[in-house]
Protein backbone atom coordinates (compact mmCIF):
# COMPACT_ATOMS: atom_id res chain seq x y z
CA UNK A 1 0.00 0.00 0.00
CA UNK A 2 1.29 3.46 -0.80
CA UNK A 3 1.66 5.71 2.00
CA UNK A 4 2.59 9.43 2.29
CA UNK A 5 5.27 10.18 5.17
CA UNK A 6 3.35 13.51 5.90
CA UNK A 7 5.40 14.66 9.13
CA UNK A 8 8.58 14.14 7.39
CA UNK A 9 7.08 16.03 3.96
CA UNK A 10 5.16 18.95 6.39
CA UNK A 11 8.79 19.38 8.20
CA UNK A 12 10.43 19.74 4.91
CA UNK A 13 8.01 22.23 3.57
CA UNK A 14 7.93 24.56 6.41
CA UNK A 15 11.81 24.30 6.46
CA UNK A 16 11.46 25.66 2.72
CA UNK A 17 8.82 27.87 3.74
CA UNK A 18 10.95 29.96 7.10
CA UNK A 19 13.96 30.26 4.00
CA UNK A 20 12.29 31.87 1.95
CA UNK A 21 10.55 34.36 4.95
CA UNK A 22 6.88 32.71 4.20
CA UNK A 23 5.08 31.07 7.30
CA UNK A 24 3.99 27.69 6.99
CA UNK A 25 1.43 27.01 9.96
CA UNK A 26 0.82 23.42 9.87
CA UNK A 27 -2.76 21.95 11.81
CA UNK A 28 -3.94 25.37 11.06
CA UNK A 29 -7.09 26.51 12.58
CA UNK A 30 -9.89 28.21 10.50
CA UNK A 31 -12.42 30.71 12.28
CA UNK A 32 -15.19 27.79 11.44
CA UNK A 33 -13.33 25.60 14.12
CA UNK A 34 -12.11 23.42 10.71
CA UNK A 35 -8.40 22.33 10.53
CA UNK A 36 -6.23 22.68 7.47
CA UNK A 37 -3.46 20.41 7.25
CA UNK A 38 -0.57 22.78 6.25
CA UNK A 39 -1.35 26.65 5.27
CA UNK A 40 0.96 29.10 3.71
CA UNK A 41 1.34 32.87 4.45
CA UNK A 42 3.33 35.65 2.71
CA UNK A 43 2.84 38.25 6.30
CA UNK A 44 -0.85 38.42 6.28
CA UNK A 45 -1.73 36.93 2.72
CA UNK A 46 -2.82 33.63 2.23
CA UNK A 47 -0.83 31.99 -0.01
CA UNK A 48 -1.79 28.28 0.00
CA UNK A 49 -3.69 25.80 1.72
CA UNK A 50 -2.15 22.06 1.40
CA UNK A 51 -4.50 18.70 2.26
CA UNK A 52 -2.73 15.54 2.63
CA UNK A 53 -4.76 13.06 1.85
CA UNK A 54 -3.65 9.12 2.52
CA UNK A 55 -6.78 7.03 1.16
CA UNK A 56 -8.26 6.24 -1.58
CA UNK A 57 -11.71 6.32 0.00
CA UNK A 58 -14.12 8.93 -0.93
CA UNK A 59 -11.93 11.00 -2.55
CA UNK A 60 -14.15 13.20 -4.35
CA UNK A 61 -16.28 14.06 -1.33
CA UNK A 62 -12.71 14.75 0.50
CA UNK A 63 -11.36 17.20 -2.44
CA UNK A 64 -14.51 19.13 -2.23
CA UNK A 65 -14.90 19.34 1.68
CA UNK A 66 -11.02 20.44 1.42
CA UNK A 67 -11.89 22.90 -1.21
CA UNK A 68 -14.78 24.03 0.54
CA UNK A 69 -13.13 24.68 4.19
CA UNK A 70 -9.88 26.38 2.42
CA UNK A 71 -12.11 29.06 0.03
CA UNK A 72 -14.49 29.60 3.57
CA UNK A 73 -10.83 30.43 5.43
CA UNK A 74 -9.76 32.48 2.72
CA UNK A 75 -7.76 30.68 0.28
CA UNK A 76 -7.64 30.88 -3.05
CA UNK A 77 -5.19 28.11 -3.92
CA UNK A 78 -5.64 24.04 -2.48
CA UNK A 79 -3.04 21.69 -3.23
CA UNK A 80 -4.28 18.15 -2.20
CA UNK A 81 -1.19 15.46 -1.92
CA UNK A 82 -1.90 12.24 -2.79
CA UNK A 83 -0.31 9.08 -3.43
CA UNK A 84 -2.76 7.05 -5.66
CA UNK A 85 -3.60 7.45 -9.21
CA UNK A 86 -6.20 10.74 -9.40
CA UNK A 87 -9.53 9.13 -10.64
CA UNK A 88 -11.63 11.43 -12.68
CA UNK A 89 -13.02 14.07 -10.27
CA UNK A 90 -16.18 15.63 -12.91
CA UNK A 91 -18.19 18.26 -11.65
CA UNK A 92 -15.95 18.64 -8.21
CA UNK A 93 -13.16 20.44 -10.36
CA UNK A 94 -15.08 22.45 -12.16
CA UNK A 95 -17.08 23.53 -9.18
CA UNK A 96 -14.38 24.38 -7.21
CA UNK A 97 -12.81 26.44 -10.13
CA UNK A 98 -15.86 28.03 -11.37
CA UNK A 99 -18.22 28.50 -8.24
CA UNK A 100 -15.40 28.80 -5.73
CA UNK A 101 -12.92 30.66 -7.70
CA UNK A 102 -10.09 28.78 -6.76
CA UNK A 103 -6.90 27.25 -7.80
CA UNK A 104 -6.58 23.31 -7.27
CA UNK A 105 -3.64 21.00 -7.89
CA UNK A 106 -3.64 17.58 -6.89
CA UNK A 107 0.09 16.50 -6.37
CA UNK A 108 2.31 13.48 -5.71
CA UNK A 109 3.95 13.26 -3.11
CA UNK A 110 7.33 14.13 -4.77
CA UNK A 111 5.91 16.78 -6.60
CA UNK A 112 4.87 18.76 -3.56
CA UNK A 113 7.96 19.85 -2.35
CA UNK A 114 9.16 21.26 -5.89
CA UNK A 115 6.04 23.21 -6.32
CA UNK A 116 6.88 24.97 -3.15
CA UNK A 117 10.05 26.00 -4.30
CA UNK A 118 8.58 27.26 -7.38
CA UNK A 119 5.61 28.82 -6.26
CA UNK A 120 7.79 30.59 -3.23
CA UNK A 121 10.52 32.26 -6.02
CA UNK A 122 7.37 33.82 -8.27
Amino acid sequence: MVKIKVKTLLREAEAICSMKSLLAIREYRTEDGSRIDLAIFSGEKKLVAVEMENSFKWIRQRVLYNAVKAHRAGFHELWIVYPFKMPQLGWVVQFIEEELKMELSILQPEEFLEKIKEVITL
